[in-house]
């Protein structure tokens, strides 16, 4: 439990905020969900009105150590410290537990593998600090504890961490391209997202790397500056493009009887929140990617299409 004194008037969420140095979406979670004493008394509304001298207790929950739910899949980790982890996130893995989710998640993985993770993010997000779609494949930071868990959810924000996705469409990019509209949740269709005015500002980049030997289909490479859901493939939709295997923004797929979208975070960047060391990871592409890749395109152009090196310098000569 910590306790804070409220010197002047204040919201609470914002308050605590300052106080926790906290993403505003965690302090909602500690507020709303676990409830906050201001003078004894339980609160669990974000808006509540401080007039200075109050007494704030918030309580952190401490991690479960086991899942319910019985694992039967691995995780390949990429890197692990005392203080976070890398994963190469399977597709078809969903990240943390909710209602609508019967299946073991990438949270009960942690927990089963008795993983130490940080609490900030509630019971059922112990250190998630950012989601990758259950789709979508890829590496993912894990926070071990709550200062790491802090330092990372601030680089999140402010985009010194970020990461760089491939993906495979339907129709090759006329040229590389950045893409840079506003998106909001689809008004037709509330489990889409949309390109609209009044929507949160996006801003992806999109670089081609290389085009099938039919040209049907190409390997591109996208880096976003905003992190929105769906952020890729609804700027890809915004310039008739669709990742393959997208069935809800493009069209049921034709090769392969494809059960996902291609779509994989091959790399990802951070700063190290304890030893200030920037670092950079690579995830290695799943069988089921890496099987269209060998079919469709020249193993000698993709041999450089796929190198990280070789993408970050393409796209820092681009953007």
């Amino acid at each position: 439990m910590k306790e804070f004194i409220a010197q002047k008037p204040n919201r609470l969420d914002k308050f605590l905020q300052l106080q926790l140095q906290q993403p505003r979406n965690q302090i909602e979670h500690l507020i709303k969900d676990i409830g906050v004493l201001v003078d004894g008394k339980r609160v669990k509304k974000c808006g509540f009105k401080l007039k200075g001298d109050e007494r704030v207790a918030v309580e952190i929950p401490a991690p479960k150590k086991e899942s319910s739910k019985e694992i039967e899949f691995d995780i390949d980790v990429i890197y692990e410290d005392d203080d976070l982890l890398v994963i190469n996130k399977p597709p078809h893995l969903v990240i943390h537990p909710a209602p609508s989710v019967k299946e073991p998640t990438l949270v009960d993985w942690l927990k089963h593998k008795g993983i130490s993770l940080s609490t900030l993010s509630g019971e059922e997000r112990h250190g998630i600090v950012h989601r990758i779609d259950k789709e979508t494949s890829g590496a993912l930071v894990v926070a071990k504890n709550n200062d790491s868990h802090r330092n990372l959810s601030k680089q999140l924000e402010n985009r010194s961490m970020g990461r760089y996705y491939i993906a495979l469409i339907d129709l090759p990019l006329k040229e590389s391209i950045i893409v840079d509209k506003p998106i909001f949740r689809d008004r037709k269709n509330r489990i889409k997202m949309a390109i609209d005015p009044s929507g949160r500002e996006a801003k992806s980049a999109f670089l081609k790397l290389a085009t099938a030997r039919d040209e049907k289909m190409e390997l591109i490479a996208c880096k976003l500056f905003s992190g929105r859901t769906h952020q890729i493939r609804v700027h890809l939709g915004s310039l008739s493009r669709h990742i393959i295997g997208d069935t809800l923004y493009g069209f049921k797929s034709k090769k392969d009887r494809l059960t996902r979208v291609m779509l994989h975070a091959k790399a990802i960047y951070f700063v190290h929140p304890k030893s200030g060391q920037k670092l950079l990871f690579e995830a290695p592409i799943f069988e089921d990617f890496k099987d269209i890749l060998e079919k469709e395109f020249d193993k000698e152009r993709l041999d450089e299409a796929l190198d990280s090196d070789y993408i970050i310098k393409r796209f820092d000569s681009f953007i």
